[in-house]
């Protein structure tokens, strides 16, 4: 069959593997358009929802989200996309990678290999259905942490005036992201971090704490409720404080169970 698929994104937080497999793509496929090259989850979020790729490689293990939460995305802001996952843990579901419904890399990605997967999304003219792609996803999500991961954080120091505070990770509510600061929210007021929201989010336990916009991260164990509207948008209640958070459009997905 011809080839249907025009564009792609790549989602790698390590930059040498990211423009690795930027410059292999190119060699394997040179009709194929990088439109996003991202280093992060939420901005792989944000370049499905813009581009609406035919095909996305995504890196199983982001720091924020990762790529089975871009993926989870990707049914609604870019139902047509197909997901390859690229992943340095052969031992984790390949049985139901080899059912055909998403093609996945092993890091680090051999030439070889990488045009066997091309020759496979050139030929495959249809695309997993939702029951498909939810079981796998739900499979790969029971993966093990991998060893030397680091541990989450359990407290923070932050500044507030001349004051030097201690900061309980389970007591923050949200962090906003400003220019080269970091505002870190709790129940009892607002301090500041120099730390970036790219650094804190590999040391936070992503199954408590999500981001919900390039520039926050909330902590879910503090949300209230959820108000959709009719652009797809959500605004965030929250329990102990009484500004609301915006959710951006692409990251709804991720509230679905609310």
């Amino acid at each position: 069959m011809p080839d249907a698929i025009r564009t792609c994104i790549v989602a790698e937080d390590e930059a040498l593997l990211r423009h690795a497999l930027v410059a292999e793509l190119k060699r394997a496929w040179p009709s194929l358009r990088i439109v996003a090259e991202c280093e992060d989850g939420a901005s792989a979020v944000e370049a499905l929802a813009e581009h609406q790729p035919d095909v996305a490689f995504l890196d199983i293990r982001m720091p924020g989200l990762t790529g089975l939460e871009v993926a989870t995305t990707a049914a609604d802001a870019s139902p047509r996309t197909r997901i390859v996952f690229v992943t340095a843990y052969d031992q984790y579901a390949i049985d139901a990678f080899d059912r055909g419904a998403i093609d996945y890399l092993l890091k680090p990605v051999k030439p070889e290999r990488l045009d066997a997967t091309v020759a496979r999304l050139q030929a495959q003219d249809t695309l997993p259905d939702a029951a498909t792609l939810a079981a796998l996803l739900d499979k790969l999500g029971a993966m093990p942490d991998p060893a030397g991961s680091p541990e989450p954080l359990t407290w923070l120091t932050a500044s507030a005036g001349r004051e030097t505070r201690l900061v309980l990770v389970d007591e923050v509510i949200y962090f906003h992201a400003d220019q080269k600061y970091t505002t870190v929210v709790t129940a009892d007021g607002e301090a500041l971090l120099r730390t970036p929201l790219r650094e804190l989010l590999p040391r936070l336990d992503p199954a408590t704490f999500k981001q919900i916009h390039r520039s926050t991260i909330v902590n879910l164990k503090a949300v209230a409720g959820i108000l959709r509207d009719d652009s797809g948008r959500g605004t965030l209640r929250l329990k102990n404080r009484t500004e609301t958070l915006a959710v951006s459009q692409p990251f709804m997905a991720l509230f679905k169970q609310m």
